[in-house]
């Protein structure tokens, strides 16, 4: 049989109201809202919408394109791990909040470690947290003050500045666009806390964890009541305050043609959501516990690029 008739038959055999949930899986990876599935299930039995045009009017919106994005991303991480790839130079489009950024930076660092922490899990982009158990860890799991369901991933609820593990549980920390709102004022999120304690939590993180790679907004220092910016030398202090050696990162600024690498960054005017929908810049790094022979590896690294610095 010619295989595109058999692609007909099998899609004209499906029934509508199953049809319809493939598509919104398979193009939003979301089930439709139970009016939009009624409605659709039944435009499609009446023959008043098309399969394609149902496929179609999916793809060809905003949410997809937000859905491609965070799938390239993920995508392009899986091959620059087998490449050995430290990616830099990364894109995103206009209009994009930082997640296709921040998400391949930092899974694109990981090299096989068999003990993964995930701090702040519970709100993670779901092709994010798909991604990490796609890692193939022997142990993943995922701290936060809330809980969720994540097959593959064992959930603990505490706190990052008082962690539940003991001393180097971990061998690599991910911690994207999170330690910022540590004390900060969660309602949006449903959860409550004591505030304060940032500094305190990333230095939890040095106890707990071996390598941290870790995302945070950058710009304008500020606290913004639900989280706080600072500029890229105001998080490095922190960084290196808390016992860390800043053995990579990179600035990230959005700017008319989308996220672009920001080498020469200047903070002065750059501020949360003035350019779209979430952070205007942020910063990238990868941090190790600053031990000899951290400090050796990384003037080596630095020696090896020309770098003095």
């Amino acid at each position: 049989m010619d295989p595109r008739l058999s692609a007909e038959l099998e899609l004209a055999a499906e029934p509508p109201e199953e049809l319809v949930r493939r598509l919104y899986r398979l193009a939003l990876r979301r089930d439709p809202e139970p009016d939009v599935l009624a409605a659709a299930t039944t435009r499609i039995a009446d023959s008043t919408l098309s399969r394609a045009a149902l496929l179609g009017d999916l793809v060809g919106g905003d949410e997809f394109a937000r859905v491609r994005l965070l799938d390239d991303a993920v995508s392009f991480a899986a091959w620059a791990r087998r490449a050995g790839e430290r990616s830099r130079e990364l894109r995103a489009p206009p209009g994009s909040d930082e997640r296709p950024i921040e998400i391949p930076w930092c899974l694109a660092r990981y090299r096989g470690e068999p003990r993964v922490l995930d701090v702040g899990y519970a709100y993670a982009e779901p092709a994010y947290l798909a991604a990490l158990v796609g890692l193939g860890a022997t142990e993943l799991v995922g701290v936060d003050l809330a809980e969720a369901e994540v097959p593959g991933l064992r959930p603990v609820v505490g706190d990052v500045r008082s962690l539940p593990f003991p001393d180097g549980a971990f061998d690599v920390v991910f911690c994207i666009s999170t330690i910022e709102h540590v004390g900060a004022d969660n309602e949006r999120y449903g959860l409550d806390a004591a505030p304060g304690g940032l500094d305190e939590g990333l230095r939890e993180l040095r106890r707990a964890g071996g390598r941290i790679l870790v995302t945070v907004p950058c710009g304008e220092p500020g606290d913004h009541g639900w989280f706080v910016q600072d500029d890229a030398d105001g998080w490095r202090k922190r960084f290196r305050d808390a016992g860390f050696l800043v053995f990579e990162d990179e600035v990230y600024e959005l700017g008319a043609e989308g996220w672009r690498a920001a080498p020469a960054f200047d903070p002065a005017g750059v501020r949360y959501g003035e350019r779209g929908p979430g952070a205007s810049a942020v910063l990238c790094a990868e941090l190790h516990p600053r031990t000899a022979g951290a400090v050796l590896r990384d003037r080596m690294r630095r020696l090896r690029h020309g770098s003095r610095e």
